[in-house]
């Protein structure tokens, strides 16, 4: 019998329909559609088609953010010899599907789960599926005790604001449960070392592939072993979200093979994992395609994977080895390595091991990120040009400086503009601010910054980052007419067009501070309503009518 975990990416059709990625013949039953605040939903799954399972995990940096169009599928794939089987095999799966990417959470609960459902089948799938139904809803920051099959669950929900964490969280007190809860470390991390076990050599390269969201093939013996190294590069880019695509497990049967396979325009920004040697001549126009072999020890250090040019790719019988013709801007951390090698001589727990080499990335891409990530000090602005506004909690230090003065926003003008993003105004900037003020590493960073900013993640993360400096100015120009003590006074030279453009305008902003997207305080809120009832109440009647509808 295997015990394995797949992670598949699912697009939403309907409401509570989904794309799957299963053989035609595969069949899949729903017990209850997935609401907003569920944790998971059972599905069933049979197939007379061989597939073996992969594991699962998240997108980084927004561990418990819902995707809206996808779902997160989670598989125990059961195989059992059967001689009265065509093929000599009984195969079925038990399939968790979730808007969560909690992998390791969920692979804790289909191994309590799995085993009994194929022994008592549809009566345990529906009182799991009650127990589930009871759990509290996944609250970023809390921790939870989560009940099934006498057995309980002890799991931290992630949140934006934790600090990463080095070694395994405390343990809650659980002296009054009974059984004494499992607990879970981390619901959604991956165990790097592991993943990374054949590619160490090249996780920096592997690192600068991902940073550039350049399209990669990762081709593994099996659905488990592809899954997690895809799954592992994604993350390996925190605290930077992931703004490609990513299919840890793609196989021909995918509605997108014939979009990824063709050779009419270049590959999309999307990394595959795939076990079909097929794919190897389907996808050889891919500019970097990563194969591995099983997992083999050579002296202390697993046997690593040779860099080769995309010209030595066969068709038939390729080795195991990372084809790409890109060339890294940065050199190679030999410390870092004499340190994996040495833990793994003095038999250092795999746990450490991953804990280095998840900081060495963290660090890594903190000090790529540094010029924009370094929080700004209140008052800090350009010399001689006055205090700039507060800046956000995640806001750049470059972005910083494209905040406009805090003295330029006043109560009855539109807010002024953020400056633009000029790209040879932040790489002059590198010289005395740049990446090698935190890392050792030598390279040439300015080359990997001009690469950066061609590719989905600069986008992705500028568009963010813009919208919460815009949402900041906002928030401060409410804040400006709240405390303005004169409103009685401008409305007096005032047009009625000019006084109800301002209701419109104020009513504007306090809905979008209502739906949490202004950061303002809750007395702000109450002035800015009374504010709207005040200007209301000085107009003609039939104006307050048309504002205030009855």
């Amino acid at each position: 019998m295997l015990r394995r975990a797949q992670r598949r990416r699912r697009r939403e059709q309907g409401k509570h329909s989904c794309k799957t990625s299963t053989a035609p013949s595969a069949q899949l039953t729903v017990p209850s559609p997935l609401c907003p605040r569920s944790w998971c939903t059972p599905v069933t799954s049979g197939s007379r088609t061989r597939r073996k399972a992969a594991s699962a995990t998240c997108r980084s940096l927004t561990p418990t953010q819902r995707e809206p169009a996808h779902y997160f599928g989670y598989v125990y794939f059961r195989q059992v010899k059967d001689s009265s089987v065509k093929r000599g095999y009984f195969q079925k799966s038990l399939v968790l599907v979730s808007r969560l990417p909690f992998v390791r959470l969920f692979q804790a609960l289909l191994s309590l789960i799995a085993p009994e459902y194929f022994d008592k089948l549809a009566p345990c799938l529906e009182a799991v599926c009650n127990e589930i139904d009871q759990w509290p809803a996944p609250m970023p920051g809390q921790t939870l005790n989560l009940p099934v099959m006498g057995v309980v669950l002890q799991v931290h929900v992630p949140s934006r604001v934790d600090k990463p964490e080095y070694s395994p969280p405390k343990q809650c007190s659980h002296e009054n449960l009974l059984p004494a809860p499992v607990v879970l470390t981390s619901v959604h991390e991956l165990d790097l070392f592991r993943c990374f076990q054949p590619v160490l050599t090249h996780v920096q390269t592997l690192w600068e592939l991902m940073l550039l969201g350049e399209p990669l093939v990762v081709l593994a013996p099996s659905p488990a072993m592809s899954s997690e190294i895809v799954l592992a590069l994604i993350s390996c880019l925190q605290p930077l979200k992931f703004c490609c695509d990513y299919r840890p497990y793609f196989t021909i049967h995918d509605s997108e093979f014939k979009e990824f396979t063709t050779r009419t325009q270049a590959p999309p920004n999307v990394v595959l994992g795939v076990t079909n040697p097929f794919f190897i001549k389907t996808l050889q126009h891919w500019p970097h395609i990563l194969r591995v072999g099983e997992p083999k020890m050579s002296g202390d250090l697993p046997k690593q994977v040779k860099l080769k040019k995309p010209s030595r790719l066969k068709t038939l019988d390729t080795k195991p080895g990372l084809y790409t013709a890109y060339s890294a801007h940065l050199h190679r951390d030999k410390a870092l390595l004499k340190r994996l090698l040495k833990g793994l001589q003095k038999k250092r727990p795999w746990d450490t091991q991953t804990a280095l080499l998840r900081r060495h990335l963290l660090e890594l891409t903190q000090s790529f990120i540094i010029p924009l990530v370094r929080p700004g000090r209140e008052g800090e602005g350009a010399e001689g040009h006055g205090p700039r506004l507060t800046p956000l909690p995640h806001q750049e230090h470059y972005m910083a400086s494209l905040m406009p003065l805090q003295k330029s926003i006043t109560p009855w003008k539109t807010p002024p503009q953020i400056r633009p993003f000029r790209q040879d105004d932040f790489l002059r900037s590198l010289e005395h601010a740049g990446p090698q003020l935190t890392c050792i590493l030598k390279g040439d960073w300015l080359g990997l910054y001009r690469r950066f900013f061609k590719s989905p993640h600069f986008d992705g993360w500028y568009r963010q980052r813009h919208k919460e400096m815009a949402q900041k100015l906002e928030a401060l120009h409410l804040e400006a007419i709240c405390e303005a003590q004169n409103i009685e006074t401008w409305m007096k030279d005032k047009s009625e067009v000019e006084v109800v453009d301002l209701v419109l305008k104020l009513r504007e902003k306090l809905v979008q501070a209502q739906g949490h997207q202004l950061p303002v305080k809750e007395a702000t809120l109450q002035r800015a309503q009374l504010y709207i009832e005040t200007v209301i109440g000085s107009l003609p009647k039939d104006l307050q009518a048309v504002l205030c509808p009855s």
